[in-house]
């Protein structure tokens, strides 16, 4: 069975209302998307779909555990997962995406497949900066603090910036 069609589901055999479907995501959904930023993992994803005759609304809620590399250290670790994310298909002429949170779908549309939805919910919530939780306590010594202006006497500041500083203050 194609793993991408187990994520279908066939709204033309549906009636007007509320449904609810649970799906369980584990390494082999993460090889079906090219350059996938997740390699491993184990989830659940609890999707309730709503179906009213002009749109059909999708609330996942999707938690458990991703594997993530460090960007420190390059060693693996456990990131444990948890989000919410609402989706609303709307009918219309043709497919088009209107935002992060709503489509359009054809009229005809049949069948949904939600796997795409999961997977970008999923990659939303991987850090910008991926740290091995044993590094989490310690200071952050590559961020870079701007000045506000007001410090002109910190030590840190080159002496020749503070005079130049108090020379564009006075006016």
């Amino acid at each position: 069975m194609n793993l991408l069609k187990s994520y279908d589901i066939d709204i033309s055999k549906l009636d007007l209302g509320q449904y609810e479907f649970q799906f369980q995501i584990e390494d082999e959904f993460f090889e079906l998307f090219d350059y996938s930023l997740i390699d491993h993992g184990s989830l659940s994803a609890h999707v309730i779909l709503v179906k009213k005759t002009s749109f059909i609304s999708l609330a996942f809620n999707i938690h458990g555990s991703i594997k993530l590399i460090c960007d420190r250290s390059l060693d693996s670790y456990g990131f444990e997962l948890k989000t919410e994310k609402e989706m609303v298909l709307k009918y219309g002429k043709e497919a088009q995406e209107l935002s992060d949170e709503i489509e359009i779908i054809p009229f005809n549309t049949q069948i949904i497949n939600i796997a795409r939805f999961i997977y970008e919910f999923i990659s939303v919530e991987i850090p910008m900066k991926k740290l091995h939780p044993r590094y989490k306590d310690e200071p952050v010594d590559d961020q870079i603090i701007f000045s506000s202006g007001d410090d002109l006497a910190s030590p840190d500041i080159d002496p020749r910036w503070s005079e130049l500083k108090k020379l564009k203050h006075k006016k």
